[in-house]
């Protein structure tokens, strides 16, 4: 049900999902603790589905962030699938020939996925940035050449 509102809201506005959301979902999660709570009830504490309800209901308030602020997704679907490609990659890093080395292309990695997920053209965004560096741009004002910085 809640994936079905989210369809719906997909492409509008973030005002405009928050308040549908509080309009239609939050009946949903409201709805959704209280099952959850009379289940710990009736199950055995020391199950996994116990384990796993308790795991649901000490984040919850982190769960049900998204229909108080619609910028925010339901689920991490879109992070996931951005990433999947790095953790596809991951057996490439264990040859990188150094801790170092891997946190290098840690960061790396880490820079361009942001790149593209504000939009920005990784290989545009490195070539300025690197010519920046290397004309001088000053070491302590580093921050203002990250990708999040323009973004908007």
């Amino acid at each position: 049900m809640l994936y079905a509102i989210e369809d719906e809201v997909r492409g509008s506005t973030a005002e405009h999902r928050r308040l549908q959301r509080s309009e239609r979902s939050r009946i949903i999660i409201e709805d959704l603790k209280l099952y959850l709570d009379g289940r710990l009830r009736q199950i055995s504490a020391k199950s996994k589905l116990a384990e796993a309800i308790r795991y649901a209901t000490t984040r919850w308030a982190g769960l049900v962030h998204f229909i108080d602020d619609g910028r925010i997704e339901l689920d991490t679907n879109t992070v996931e699938r951005s990433i999947r490609p790095l953790a596809l990659n991951r057996k490439n890093a264990l040859f990188v020939g150094s801790d170092e080395g891997g946190n290098n292309w840690a960061v790396i990695a880490t820079l361009i996925e942001n790149c593209k997920l504000g939009g920005i053209n990784p290989h545009d965004w490195l070539t300025q940035t690197l010519s920046a560096l290397a004309n001088g741009h000053p070491a302590n004002r580093v921050h203002e050449l990250m990708p999040w910085i323009n973004v908007g």
